[in-house]
């Protein structure tokens, strides 16, 4: 019988120089439809803050510097039936500028104050904003 186990992915939550945070639309589940951090799976054996590194090159055409750990998202069955266990760290960009590089799993890409955000958050954007003890409006 093979047990479901939790599985772990990891994002960053890079800001720019005016404080806003930059987030990437989910086109796929868990969350389709809702903004996230940039990230992805970990594969095994990769060290989670080289995935961050590794998965937000291949989605925004960015290098990033990893900070520090901001927070440990916990995603349970929110649309794929799996469970997900997220190390977010804060990171900053040090080359690129973003851009849409798999449209075909992100509807697109912005910059938000912490103040006016889209009203669709992902669980680690919710994590991350509760560390940071922020209190979000939506747009």
């Amino acid at each position: 019988m093979n047990t479901p186990r939790p599985e772990a992915g990891c994002g960053a939550a890079i800001r720019d120089g005016e404080g806003r945070l930059l987030l990437i639309q989910r086109l796929r589940e868990p969350e389709a439809g809702a903004w996230g951090l940039p990230g992805g799976k970990i594969d095994f054996g990769e060290p989670a803050m080289q995935t961050a590194r590794r998965e937000i090159a291949e989605e925004l055409g960015i290098e990033i510097e990893i900070l520090h750990l901001a927070c440990i998202a916990e995603t349970i069955d929110a649309g794929d039936g799996r469970h997900w266990i997220a190390p977010v760290y804060e990171a900053r960009i040090v080359s690129g500028e973003p851009r849409n590089v798999e449209p075909e799993k992100h509807g697109g890409w912005g910059w938000f104050d912490l103040h006016a955000l889209p009203a669709n958050l992902t669980t680690p954007v919710k994590c991350y904003l509760s560390a940071l003890g922020t209190t979000c409006t939506a747009q």
